[in-house]
């Protein structure tokens, strides 16, 4: 057996390539990377012809996706996330700590946001996906597109660092009030700004730090890197703690709180922000 999908292309103010706009034009086709699978199977025909990642598309062919039914089967993954912020083009969601955002693994956030937020009635809607990604044990908002156009317009944003972001993290040890980090990652530029919140003493870590953070590049770990290469790390980090400071069976300390930017089809100037875990004020309770 057999399970057919089709598709009309929108018109297009200039050709694209299909490898950018297929992405969500199928239920089963969320990410580049399962579009890029499909085609290499040859299951994809535009106008009747088979398709490849180098197919131009410039709006009204035929889209069609020929995939066997084994294929299709998922199961549907039961996992409620706190929706921040919706409309028709996007959602801003609160990311628990202990889940992927995207990857191979059923359990992930881009697995669970078709159950969580609502569909878009908009022409080129799509399955929903997150356009940026926190880590593991990170928690806080996350920016999803609900159509290609948003998904695009969104991902240029953060190329073009216009979407800025704050996080909380608790920090170990006696730090400067403020700064800003400016060590190289992976051989690349990569700056973070840091202000000291609060700060209290504790038995086991000497000081915790309350700080606010603001990366200005997007390297992966950045702020867990640069933290721990001041001599600062993020309590509960197990990746960039000495193994004397791992504190076993809480989580990370690191929290995206807030998202700003410019919404890509209103112009609105959005701040949408996910407040503190309880663990973070429990810590600085009494200060």
């Amino acid at each position: 057996m057999f399970t057919i999908e089709t598709h009309t292309a929108l018109p297009q103010e200039n050709p694209i390539r299909l490898q950018e706009y297929g992405v969500g034009i199928f239920k089963s086709l969320a990410t580049k990377s399962a579009l890029k699978k499909v085609l290499k199977k040859k299951q994809i025909t535009v106008d009747g012809s088979l398709a490849s990642t180098a197919t131009w598309i410039t709006g009204g062919e035929r889209i069609v996706l020929t995939r066997p039914e084994a294929e299709t089967q998922q199961k549907k993954l039961v996992f409620p996330v706190q929706v921040l912020y919706e409309d028709d083009y996007l959602a801003v969601i609160h990311k628990p700590a202990g889940i992927l955002v995207s990857g191979n693994r059923f359990k992930t956030i881009a697995n669970a946001l078709l159950q969580n937020l609502e569909y878009s009635p908009l022409k080129d809607k799509c399955k929903p996906q997150p356009v940026h990604r926190l880590d593991f044990a990170t928690t806080g908002a996350l920016l999803v597109g609900k159509t290609r156009s948003s998904i695009r317009l969104l991902n240029k944003r953060f190329e073009n660092k216009e979407v800025t972001k704050t996080y909380y993290a608790v920090t170990i040890g006696n730090m400067p009030a403020n700064g800003a980090i400016n060590q190289p990652i992976d051989d690349k530029p990569a700056t973070s700004l840091f202000q000291v919140c609060d700060t209290v003493a504790s038995p086991r870590f000497d000081q915790l730090n309350l700080v606010e953070l603001k990366p200005l590049t997007g390297r992966r770990h950045q702020l867990r890197k640069h933290l721990s290469g001041m001599g600062n790390p993020i309590l509960g980090d197990r990746d960039y703690t000495s193994e004397a400071l791992l504190l076993k069976g809480k989580g990370m300390y690191l929290h995206a709180y807030s998202l700003k930017f410019q919404h890509p089809f209103t112009n609105q100037d959005l701040l949408i922000t996910d407040e503190l875990p309880e663990g973070f004020t429990k810590l600085f309770k009494d200060h």
